[in-house]
């Protein structure tokens, strides 16, 4: 009976180590695509991050909360991606400023209260970082966190850097359909109305953050670590931003076929979206079907040709998901392997350029080309891609 309890000990053991291998692995893998010239210390500090610190919890998980810590690990990745990694400290300070400014209920908030206070000459990005640094002051939760990623690396960026992602993802945790930010700044009011503002020296730097918090309305702590709400938040957000990009990307095309190929384009357009068939469409115009269908091939062409590659290239990318930078062509690790090895020694280099963020212009001036050389090879790259994805 012993002999068995410590066999089916060791089994479990064996299989947490395994799965937390297998997570780190897959991460591994997805950083070696995302940046393959990235200092092997540093990734695997990333990838240590990511896990956490208790990587024996994923053997207690059940499927479903198993996917959802993967969601909240990607998530908490893509911030990551979009605003810090490989940005400059002063750089990355003003996307974490941006990113919380950009909280349309916490803005009107802030600016309602500094125009009712005696300090009107105060902006928001001074209330903000005032809020934030209290925040780092006196949240455990975000000491913690601290802690733990002066465990993960001795770089003093990357530290930086992993840590504005921590508070970004912490600040805009949902309570009741508003972000963990809001019901701060709330308490911060409470404390500073009789004392008034203090202030933040000038060059100090943001460190963050509680794991409940009490809300207006009532006195029972509100659970913040909440993943399920975390990853639905998330997901209503992704899908708010795809509409509104669907939407922008639409009127944008329409406006480039009225002036590019004509009314009959657009009214094309505008029907094809409504799900109509080309048969259908033929009888609203009054054209016959094989009319309509070579206006179909010609609004294809300007769409993927041109639109696409050269009139609208980084909104259409961000609506599909397929930059250079952020989504690395929208190409899985597997088709990213075959794109580059498809690449001629000069399109890998005006690609990696793409990717760390060149612009075109600069790219051809570093490799002796001219803008529309490094376009026509753009176009080729993007064409390429779009091949290996459909």
């Amino acid at each position: 009976m012993q002999t068995l309890t410590v066999k089916q000990g060791f089994e479990e053991r064996n299989f947490m180590e395994k799965l937390a291998y297998l997570l780190q692995k897959d991460w591994r893998s997805r950083l070696l695509s995302d940046y393959p010239e990235q200092n092997p210390t540093i990734t695997n500090s990333i990838i240590r991050w990511l896990l956490g610190e208790d990587v024996e919890r994923f053997e207690d998980l059940t499927p479903s909360q198993l996917a959802i810590a993967k969601q909240a690990m990607e998530y908490r990745y893509r911030i990551l991606r979009q605003r810090y990694l490989g940005v400059g400290p002063e750089r990355a300070y003003q996307n974490l400023m941006t990113r919380l400014i950009s909280l349309v209920t916490l803005r009107n908030k802030i600016r309602t209260w500094i125009a009712l206070s005696r300090d009107r000459q105060r902006a928001v990005v001074d209330v903000l970082q005032e809020v934030i640094q209290e925040l780092l002051n006196s949240d455990r939760y975000i000491q913690k966190q601290i802690t733990w990623i002066a465990q993960c690396t001795q770089d003093p960026r990357l530290r930086d850097t992993l840590l504005l992602t921590t508070i970004e993802e912490y600040c805009l945790r949902p309570i009741r359909n508003q972000p963990l930010l809001v019901y701060r700044f709330v308490n911060f009011l409470r404390r500073s109305q009789r004392s008034g503002m203090t202030h933040v020296p000038e060059g100090s730097r943001v460190h963050l953050l509680s794991e409940s918090v009490n809300l207006d309305d009532s006195n029972e702590p509100v659970s913040l670590l909440d993943n399920q709400a975390q990853v639905e938040y998330q997901q209503q957000q992704n899908i708010e931003e795809q509409q509104r990009l669907r939407r922008l990307v639409s009127q944008e095309f329409e406006a480039y076929l009225s002036k590019n190929v004509g009314a009959d384009a657009v009214k094309w357009l505008r029907l094809y979206l409504q799900g109509q068939t080309q048969e259908a469409i033929a009888s609203t115009l009054n054209k016959p079907v094989k009319e309509v269908y070579r206006l179909r091939e010609k609004i294809s062409y300007h769409a993927v040709r041109v639109f696409a590659v050269k009139e609208k290239q980084e909104l259409v990318a961000n609506w599909l998901e397929t930059s250079v930078q952020e989504h690395t062509l929208g190409l899985a690790p597997s088709q990213l392997q075959e794109f580059l090895h498809n690449l001629t020694p000069q399109q890998r280099q005006i690609f990696e350029l793409l990717r760390a963020g060149e612009t075109k212009e600069v790219i051809a001036q570093n490799l002796k080309l001219k803008t529309n050389q490094v376009m026509g090879e753009w176009s080729k790259l993007y064409l390429a891609a779009q091949a290996i994805r459909n």
